[in-house]
């Protein structure tokens, strides 16, 4: 069956229209890409969705359904995340993507975002790497954290995210070290309560997703442009991984800008994004560390809550 899957978070909305086999578990991509609209401008400090955001979102969500026509897709599954969730004006978002789409739009709650999110990473793992995986899907708005083997067993949705951390705290260009240090204090106290319901410990694999993630390890891999097949599957020290983080995070806007790598809309928000990453990645270690483990690596995957919302799609036929 051929499905589009469309994601809509915090910073970016993308597009999977794909051929799902569900006998043989196969996703064969047709069409993957990404548009950066911002949709959760402003939305952590107002609580609602900015117009000019709106207008972005429309326009490339009218760009993705001449797509879906175009490559006669037979299902649409279209998801809102983190900002979605908090904006109280979302009737307006909805109501727009479904005239333009014809299919309403899903808000799904954090849990089943990280459910579909390990789905999507998981099922695209090489099977050298050892479960149970902790899988980290950091977005603009929300960090999703589930531990499992084949399934999902514990997971806990964080209100951290590269776009609310940028606007909360880090308006330094590059940031204060005490901008720093107050959203390494959110992060920390976010982990605290996720870690409290999540295992972390007995991680023997740790997962990596979504754009912030495949950023930093384009910039551990010392990538001159951005390579999706370089990324997808990449095992990076973590210590490797982190001194990237520490980098983007040090550096000014105009130097993250040089990077032949960098995404145009990601620019402004990565040094908060990478500070994320750092956080968990340090926290993860050392509960395995302390459980008597050890964790070298980390794993990036390109397969994520896409890949899941598509197989979903296909389910529901």
């Amino acid at each position: 069956m051929r499905v589009a899957a469309i994601d809509c978070g915090t910073n970016s909305i993308r597009l999977l229209i794909a051929d799902v086999d569900l006998a043989t578990g196969s996703l064969v991509d047709v069409v993957r890409t990404m548009t950066v609209v911002r949709l959760g401008q402003g939305v952590d400090r107002t609580g609602e969705f900015a117009a000019e955001a709106l207008q972005r979102t429309f326009a490339a969500t009218d760009v993705y359904a001449a797509q879906c026509r175009e490559h006669g897709v037979e299902a649409i599954r279209f998801v809102a995340t983190s900002a979605t969730r908090d904006a109280r004006n979302r009737e307006v978002f909805l109501s727009g993507v479904e005239s333009r789409l014809g299919v309403a739009p899903e808000v799904i709650s954090g849990a089943e975002e990280a459910a579909l999110s390990f789905r999507g990473a998981t099922g695209a793992l090489d099977a050298a790497h050892d479960a149970p995986f902790l899988v980290v899907d950091l977005g603009g708005g929300s960090t999703e954290v589930v531990l499992g083997v084949t399934q999902p067993e514990a997971a806990h949705s964080m209100d951290v995210g590269c776009v609310r951390m940028t606007e909360r705290h880090l308006a330094g260009d590059p940031p204060s070290d005490a901008q720093v240090a107050a959203a390494e204090a959110d992060v920390h106290e976010a982990i605290d309560m996720a870690f409290a319901g999540v295992p972390v410990s007995q991680t023997r694999t740790l997962v990596g997703l979504a754009g912030t993630i495949t950023t930093v390890t384009a910039h551990a891999l010392g990538l001159p442009e951005y390579d999706r097949h370089a990324i997808n599957g990449a095992v990076i020290p973590i210590d490797d991984a982190i001194r990237a983080c520490d980098e983007l995070l040090a550096a000014s806007r105009t130097e993250r800008a040089a990077l032949g790598f960098m995404h145009p809309g990601r620019v402004d928000v990565i040094g908060a994004g990478a500070l994320v990453w750092r956080t968990v990645m340090t926290r993860v270690r050392s509960a395995v560390v302390e459980a008597g483990g050890e964790l070298p690596h980390v794993v990036t995957s390109e397969h994520d809550i896409l890949d899941g919302i598509a197989f979903s799609a296909a389910e529901r036929g």
